[in-house]
This record gives structure tokens, C-alpha cells and sequence, in this order.
């Protein structure tokens, strides 16, 4: 199913066919992606989709949100995340909270199956630069790419209305390191500070810092609080997450 998209330029982007090259800062060298998406099929495809604009530079592959962090400390010069909501270790939009906070300047599109209307607009208020259905054809994935090198934005028309909670939330989740998002994430999946400690590579004390730290920041009472937050990111969440928590 074709989405219809809105597109909204930086300047004036080249409108030459759909294979002529993205406008970048590195545009001496072919633009370099990762792909984060837990299915290697996909993956596959994609790099087969992108070869166009890639113009040969091999994609660099994530399949999980451990691998994902990897790449994009290893990878000074990726130009792209081309990111799925749904992989191992990730909870929803947390890997894209995480990228925001380790690389604000480096754009990111969702590329996803689920292209509800909230999901969606859930992007945008999280830093996405673009939005792509996996049901979306190969051209219009192109477009999309061509769009955000250019410095715009690309999404699916969608009627869901901005959320102040939502809005909220990320500001707060802004607000913190990418260590702490990464302690954040333990918390969530139920890990005691010794556990964060020895899965991170961190002194405990210095774990206790983090949590005291994500804690005041986010606003929340407990760790209990915290988790449930992070529940909320998840991409399918319903409307009642958008309530405020209480503890």
C-alpha cells in the first residue's frame, strides 16, 4: 500500500530522478548508512535499494541495539541510520532516543511496519527525520533518503494529533547522557545495580550516580516509575500511556 508523504524542503533540493545522488555535507564520497533492522533478508534488500545512492560504499549492518551503539561509535562518518523500531534489545523508540543522545546531528529514518498514524507522529516528537512503511515502494524509500540528506523531512501524510505527553517525555529523555539511557534501559528490564554494573562495564557506585541522576530527571519517584516510562516508548502503545504516572 502506496502512503502519500509530506516533504518538507531545506532550501532546494535537487529534483533530478530518483537515483540522482543526495545533497550532503561529504558529498566528495558516496554516503554512508546503517541499517538497523533484526531480519537479515530485509537488510539484504535494502542495501540491494540503496545501492544507487550508496554508489558502492557497503552499508554498515546492526541487528540489534547493542550492535547498533557499536556502529555508531566505530563510524564517525555514517551519513544515515536507516533504523526498525523492533530489535533486540530496543524498546520501541528507545533506540531512537538512544541515537538522538550519543549523535544529534546525525538524521534518522524509521523504517517500520507499523505506520499507524500515532506511531508516526510518536517519530516525529522523538527526533525521527523521516518516517518510511516497510510497505512503501523502493522509490519512495529513495525519496525519502534524498529528502532528509538534503536537510528536510520526510513522513506519510497521518491525522494523529501531537501529544504534550509525548512532547514532554522527550524533552526529558533529551535531557540525558547516553550512558544514563543506556542504565535507563537495564532498569527497564529489571536489572539491579549490581547486575547494570557488570552488564556496562561500570563501578557500582558510579551506576548509583546514574540512577539517581535519571530518577531526578525524568521526574520519577522509583526505578518501578522509570520502567514504566520506558514501557511507554513502545511504538504500539495505547492511548492511555500518554496518562501521567503515578507511583
Amino acid at each position: 500500500m502506496s502512503h502519500p508523504a509530506v516533504a518538507h524542503e531545506a532550501g532546494s533540493p535537487a529534483d533530478a530522478g530518483w537515483l540522482a545522488p543526495p545533497v550532503h555535507p561529504h558529498d566528495h564520497r558516496p554516503m554512508k548508512l546503517v541499517i538497523a533492522d533484526d531480519h537479515p533478508l530485509f537488510r539484504t534488500a535494502i542495501v540491494h535499494a540503496m545501492g544507487a545512492l550508496t554508489q558502492g560504499q557497503p552499508p554498515v549492518e546492526a541487528s540489534s541495539l547493542k550492535s547498533l551503539e557499536d556502529a555508531v561509535r566505530a563510524h564517525a562518518d555514517i551519513d544515515l541510520v536507516l533504523l526498525d523500531l523492533h530489535m533486540p534489545g530496543a524498546c520501541g523508540f528507545s533506540s531512537l532516543v538512544f541515537l538522538r543522545g550519543e549523535r544529534p546531528e546525525l538524521p534518522v529514518i524509521i523504517i517500520s511496519s507499523n505506520a499507524h498514524p500515532r506511531t508516526i507522529r510518536r517519530a516525529e516528537q522523538f527526533g525521527a527525520a523521516g518516517f518510511v512503511p516497510k510497505s512503501a515502494p523502493v522509490s519512495q524509500m529513495l525519496d525519502a533518503v534524498r529528502q532528509v540528506m538534503a536537510g528536510g523531512v520526510w513522513f506519510p501524510e497521518h491525522a494523529a494529533e501531537t501529544s504534550d505527553a509525548d512532547a514532554r517525555l522527550a524533552s526529558q529523555l533529551a535531557q540525558l547522557t547516553p550512558q544514563q539511557i543506556r542504565v535507563l534501559m537495564c532498569i527497564a528490564d529489571g536489572l539491579l545495580n549490581k547486575q547494570i554494573a557488570y552488564e556496562l562495564g561500570l563501578a557500582e557506585n558510579t551506576v548509583k550516580v546514574h540512577v539517581t541522576a535519571i530518577l531526578r530527571k525524568l521526574e520519577c519517584y522509583s526505578r518501578t516509575q522509570a520502567a514504566v516510562l520506558v514501557r511507554s516508548l513502545a511504538p504500539d502503545a495505547g492511548p492511555g500511556d500518554d496518562a501521567p504516572i503515578e507511583d
